[in-house]
């Protein structure tokens, strides 16, 4: 919603998803993937960093974000996933979260 509050103190006369909330959200998203593997279970995820990360479009209030996490690799207690968000089909944010 356009009134949320981040969307007013980010660019308050273009309200526009910061990217660091995109980030967020695609490393939430690779930890249920990984949480939800049986050997996870009762474990909490951490993030733990980001590569490789490029915003190819602006999201804004309306849209809908649909994100995908790829766990790529997993060693011991660490994930890794390449993760992309869309719009409408459209990349909008993509990189890789450990």
């Amino acid at each position: 919603k356009e009134d949320d509050f981040w969307f007013k103190g980010h660019f308050p006369q273009y309200p526009v998803t910061p990217g660091v909330l995109m980030v967020e959200m695609c490393a939430q998203a690779g930890a249920v993937a990984l949480l939800a593997l049986p050997e996870n279970k009762g474990k909490i995820g951490f993030f733990g960093g980001i590569n490789d990360c490029k915003f190819r479009q602006q999201v804004v209030p309306g849209d809908t974000l649909e994100i995908e996490v790829e766990i790529i690799k997993v060693k011991g207690p660490i994930g890794v996933g390449k993760a992309l968000a869309t719009v409408g089909g459209k990349k909008a944010v993509s990189c890789e979260i450990t």
